[in-house]
């Protein structure tokens, strides 16, 4: 049988047209090719690094591969976000990071990497409020309280931080600003060593996860005053909202994400972004979570892309308003 040029351009048409699908799914369940290697750019056992792990457990499942979580701590989280940064952009290598990631820019001016355009936003993983405690022996009755008596005598009191530009003193900066106190900053070297010092009374409050503030509340060692989210906590029911405590707009949001390289292709970023969300429904990780007093948040893709790049822009600008300088 003849063919003529036109029969032929046709079925070369339709031939390669029906195998572009197919190669499309293939590149979509060939992913992972092997282990995943997650970055957690923080020391194992911090609340990022617990949160990453309980995911990839369900993600090891639902993918037939191991995520392998790697900590690489150091510099406020640059360094293991500078790793993945330059790493293949083939969803093998993954960043799983907190609210510090957007923050970092702001503080690192000479970062070997750009916050937003050398990382694909794949999913948000988990939030958690932070709340204010303080020690049960300084008398504090309520959040009005302690502004009241901050207000009669300012300059006197103190709060600390894990550390200058920390999650926990932006989050202090935030609240300091909004209710318009006259305190002192003092950084430390890591969380326990300003709880500690809060429990001893040596400064006035500290502004903790939810998941570290309940041990230290429901032992007694610590009391406190507000809860920074838009509703009470289970696992501190007396504690008022800092909204409750007629304080508005002071609660920093504690949260993590998963992030790629940039050039991560849209499928593999994509079906990363569903499987977490199916993560994050499964009743183990709920469980979990809860007794973290972590709350699951599943975004899409672009909700979470949008999210982070809100995040950047509002944490730059209380940094600015409010001078913190890893040195200060």
């Amino acid at each position: 049988m003849k063919i003529d040029r036109r029969q032929l351009l046709q079925w070369t048409a339709v031939t390669c047209g029906s195998a572009a699908v197919p190669f499309k799914t293939f590149a979509q369940s060939n992913y992972p090719s092997g282990p995943v290697r997650v970055v957690v750019p923080f020391t194992a056992g911090s609340t990022t690094d617990v949160i990453s792990r309980i995911v990839g457990e369900r993600l090891n499942n639902y993918l037939a591969q191991p995520f392998v979580v790697d900590n690489k701590p150091g510099a406020g989280g640059t360094l293991g976000a500078a790793q993945v940064a330059t790493s293949p952009a083939d969803g093998q290598t993954l960043l799983i990071h907190s609210a510090g990631h957007v923050a970092n820019a702001s503080l690192y001016p000479a970062l070997k990497y750009d916050t937003l355009r050398d990382f694909a936003s794949v999913a948000m993983l988990a939030s958690m409020p932070n709340v204010l405690v303080v020690s049960p022996q300084k008398g504090y009755t309520s959040l009005q309280d302690l502004i009241a008596k901050v207000k009669k005598s300012p300059g006197t009191f103190s709060y600390g931080s894990s550390g200058s530009g920390s999650g926990a003193h932006i989050a202090g900066e935030k609240f300091r600003m909004a209710a318009g106190l006259d305190v002192l900053h003092v950084p430390y070297r890591g969380t326990p060593e300003g709880v500690n010092d809060v429990i001893g009374g040596r400064i006035d409050w500290f502004l903790l996860p939810l998941a570290l503030a309940v041990q230290l509340v429901q032992a007694g060692k610590l009391k406190a005053l507000s809860i920074g989210a838009s509703k009470r906590s289970p696992l501190l029911p007396n504690v008022p909202t800092t909204t409750e405590s007629g304080l508005r707009n002071a609660d920093q949001l504690f949260w993590v994400g998963m992030f790629a390289p940039a050039k991560t292709p849209r499928e593999v970023v994509t079906r990363l972004n569903a499987e977490v969300a199916k993560a994050l429904k499964a009743p183990e990780t709920i469980t979990r979570f809860e007794k973290l007093g972590v709350e699951a948040t599943p975004m899409s893709q672009p909700q979470f892309a949008k999210f982070v790049s809100d995040e950047f822009v509002e944490t730059a600008a209380l940094i600015k308003q409010a001078g913190i300088r890893l040195e200060s």
